[in-house]
């Protein structure tokens, strides 16, 4: 029996395109004479679709395109993702589903038991879990059929649940697992998921096909790396990562083979996070109906590399860089900013923000008569950025690219509607410790980011001589314990006793809590973390926070 892998890039609730290009890989795989296609989870409709799953025209629409795609499966059963109604008053809606389609026709409807609720994932909102698991059979196969978190629940996992669906299948003596998965990038998920997959295979004795989307949907990005593995778990097809793709595999005598050699070599984990990042950026793009971006750049590290990220997924053309120098921004500070648009090609405009900046004073010096010069006078500057750059967004309908790193999100070392502004936070969710890794990445052929910016200490320049290091720890040892405490979700107790001062960690936790109501404001990020912050990560705003 031939299977096509369909890995597929979904455009939530764009049902017209979704579904034409469902039809094409369709027409691909009988083309190659394949038995059988199976597309990812929630492919109809797209994943999260979030509160469309409540609107009366998605759910239609859902319906009328599961009627097309079967049109199409005369010659080739399928296998697709879908929500589907509860025929039971009882209980939720709809049901998380995997349509399966023989002879023009949908034949069974296997429903998703485990519903995670954990991170990013909210699905017992919209979703009435399964209780009964059951295989299909195609061409006299046994087909243990899950979706998604039905195969993760295992007795090391940590995510325990009532019930193990493939606990269950396995009575049945399968002879295939097909696994359908909406699986969300990060850079530490992918070992993870081979070693469920192949506690799966070692438990069963059988192969396993796990199919996995790819795209991004504004925060969450998925990753494709769909795979294939033999009866002894060894891995013989692994699809393309943050590119859509379709492979073959044959199924004989309940075990599998594939004619494409798969790779043996890991793909580096910068490499990882610079890809995703792209195409986090470029879908944001693509499916908001936006062609272009604008960005502060400063000179700094992290403004080059979001105007270097940009440049590549959306083209230098449609990326302006606006340089806004203020009377302490040094003479290297603009020029390695020239550099970054020279190496680029991107479009630039030099708007000094003195002048503006002595205006907010001179008409604030009566209300701040008496008082010193502090950080108002700082904000100030920053906020004078974001106004210049916010009219460059309204007037030429260029969206505007927030360059925050993680590091300064998790401290609140940024100015709320000040450098904190923008449309999608690129790499919010990136350590600055990591920044630098990323930008290296970014020159591995070529000089695009100045080595100066890379070398040099980072500042704000918002005083004389000022260092982020007057400021925050420096960042290598910050960013180890951020990671205990966000990443870990560690408390403050237990990083102390991993060995770090209990100072500096009561220090680092102060401001992390304290900066609760600033992150609530900040723009969405690119989740390419464990634990990013945004939906994945909901602290109260007002607690009094347990150490």
């Amino acid at each position: 029996m031939k299977i096509a892998l369909a890995q597929l890039n979904y455009h939530i609730g764009n049902f017209e395109a979704n579904t034409k290009k469902i039809i094409s890989a369709i027409q691909q795989a009988k083309e190659a004479a394949a038995d059988l296609i199976i597309f990812s989870e929630l492919a109809i409709g797209g994943y999260p679709a979030k509160d469309l799953l409540r609107s009366k025209a998605f759910k239609h629409q859902c319906d009328e395109a599961i009627h097309q795609i079967a049109a199409h499966c005369q010659d080739i059963a399928c296998i697709i993702g879908a929500p589907v109604k509860n025929s039971d008053p009882e209980g939720k809606e709809l049901y998380n589903t995997a349509v399966f389609i023989e002879h023009g026709a949908v034949r069974n409807i296997v429903k998703k038991g485990l519903l995670p609720d954990y991170d990013v994932f909210d699905e017992y909102r919209y979703f009435e879990p399964s209780r009964r698991f059951d295989c299909i059979e195609l061409n006299g196969v046994k087909i243990a059929l899950t979706i998604c978190e039905d195969l993760w629940d295992d007795d090391e996992g940590g995510n325990s649940y009532v019930g193990d669906p493939m606990a269950e299948l396995r009575k049945e003596n399968p002879d295939l697992l097909i696994n359908i998965a909406a699986s969300p990038f990060s850079y530490t998920h992918f070992d993870e998921r081979i070693k469920v997959l192949s506690q799966q295979v070692t438990k069963s004795g059988r192969p396993l096909i796990y199919v996995n989307q790819i795209g991004a949907h504004m925060d969450i990005i998925f990753d494709g790396r769909s795979i294939a593995l033999n009866n002894e778990g060894t891995k013989i097809a692994e699809l393309k990562s943050f590119e859509e793709d379709l492979q073959f595999v044959t199924y004989y005598q309940q075990n599998i083979t594939s004619t494409t050699a798969s790779s043996k070599e890991s793909i580096a984990e910068m490499a990882l996070i610079h890809d995703a990042l792209i195409l986090g950026l470029r879908d944001y793009f693509q499916k908001s109906g936006f062609k272009k971006a604008v960005l502060g750049l400063s000179g700094g590290l992290d403004s080059a590399l979001v105007a270097a990220l940009a440049c590549e997924a959306l083209g230098a053309d449609n990326v302006l860089a606006i340089l806004m120098p203020s009377v302490y921004s040094s003479d290297h500070s603009i020029k390695d900013a020239m550099d970054l648009v020279n190496n680029t090609g991107c479009k630039h405009y030099i708007v000094p923000i003195k002048d503006i900046a002595n205006a907010f004073e001179h008409s604030l010096a009566p209300l701040f008569e008496g008082l010193q010069p502090d950080t108002t006078e700082e904000n100030i500057q920053a906020r004078a950025r974001a106004v210049i750059l916010m009219a460059a967004s309204n007037k030429f309908g260029n969206i505007l690219l927030n360059t925050s790193n993680k590091s300064e999100a998790a401290v609140g070392y940024g100015t709320l509607y000040g450098d904190m502004a923008g449309s999608i936070s690129v790499i919010g969710d990136v350590y600055k410790s990591k920044a630098y890794d990323l930008a290296r990445y970014i020159n591995r052929e070529r000089e695009i980011i100045p080595v100066n910016t890379i070398e040099k200490a980072p500042s704000a320049e918002l005083r004389p001589d000022q260092k982020d290091s007057d400021s925050l720890p420096e960042y290598d040892l910050l960013d180890q314990i951020l990671f205990e405490l966000i990443e870990n979700e560690k408390a403050g107790s237990e990083v102390v006793a991993m060995g770090f001062e209990k100072s500096l960690v009561e220090r680092v936790c102060k401001l992390v809590n304290n900066a609760e109501f600033k992150r609530f404001q900040a723009p969405p990020i690119l989740r390419i973390s464990p634990k990013a912050f945004g939906p994945g990560r909901q602290i109260p705003l007002v607690a009094k926070y347990p150490y």
